[in-house]
């Protein structure tokens, strides 16, 4: 059975690489899910976009999103700090974050799992394999996945 409910949600891409976030975008595209993307480039905004400060105040432009795509290795603050920040504000902590990184390691992964995300995936090297892996995440998590709601 689908949750046809998700296909709508909001997914806030966390990713300070400007080739990264094109291809992210153009795989979702590429894959027919028409969700709502949001980019953020560092930590720092990420908790911004989340916490409704700045530029990010207007609710209606910036919704809560219902995932979390959140690169490890980013400048001001990194994705672990974001990440503990996220898991330990009460109402943050109910985002899905999917981890999409460049490390394999095995301790990164399990630091991250340890930190609460929820998923951990390795960035890719081309991208077709990019969108074999946005078409994953999609019939997982908009799919069949039941998300908390806002």
């Amino acid at each position: 059975m689908f949750n046809s409910m998700n296909t709508q949600i909001p997914i806030l891409i966390a990713d300070d690489d400007e080739d990264d976030r094109f291809l992210i975008k153009t795989a979702f595209r590429d894959n027919q899910f028409t969700n709502e993307l949001f980019f953020v480039s560092d930590g720092v905004e990420l908790m911004h976009f989340l916490t409704r400060q700045g530029q990010y105040a207007d609710a209606e432009k910036y919704p809560r999103p219902g995932i979390i795509f959140l690169d490890l290795n980013m400048p001001r603050k990194d994705g672990w700090e974001a990440l503990s920040e996220i898991k330990q504000d009460p109402e943050l902590r109910s985002i899905p974050v999917v981890v999409l990184t460049t490390s394999n390691s095995e301790r990164d992964i399990l630091r991250t799992y340890e930190s609460g995300a929820n998923c951990y995936i390795t960035k890719p090297i081309s991208f077709d394999q990019l969108l074999q892996i946005v078409r994953s995440f999609g019939h997982f998590w908009l799919q069949v996945a039941s998300i908390p709601g806002r």
